[in-house]
């Protein structure tokens, strides 16, 4: 059940799986048929159920699966980088000097570092 902003995974892919199992019990039937039909053979009902039945729905359960691979790959780089920048602030704090004013950053100002020197750069232009 889903209560605000609460996720249940396995709610949400019932449908799926329901449509998977049925798909397979009907293609497991197609291939029973053909291999006991007096003109089918054991070798027929092993392809009708691989390309009626597992590879449509290796398909399906790929294109389906695809919204939640994502959310987990999502959550990973999420935790992943929530332990970086942790580990990134405990290595700042405990590396950090201690000062009685704040440092000013660096080239804070919206100025150039330094002014080009006269004369050192030669001017590029059409010759004569």
């Amino acid at each position: 059940m889903v209560h605000g902003n609460e996720f249940n995974a396995f709610s949400a892919h019932k449908p799926m799986y329901l449509i998977v199992i049925a798909w397979t019990y009907v293609t497991l039937m197609m291939a029973v048929a053909e291999a006991t039909s007096p003109q089918g053979t054991v070798l027929g009902a092993i392809i009708t159920f691989a390309l009626y039945g597992l590879l449509p729905m290796g398909i399906l359960v790929y294109i389906l699966g695809t919204p939640s691979r994502k959310r987990k790959i999502k959550a990973r780089e999420a935790a992943e980088q929530a332990a970086y920048d942790a580990e990134h602030a405990a290595a700042h704090a405990s590396a950090a000097p201690v000062a009685s004013a704040p440092s000013a950053a660096p080239d804070a100002g919206g100025q150039t570092p330094a002014a080009a020197e006269r004369g050192a750069v030669a001017a590029v232009r059409k010759e004569p």
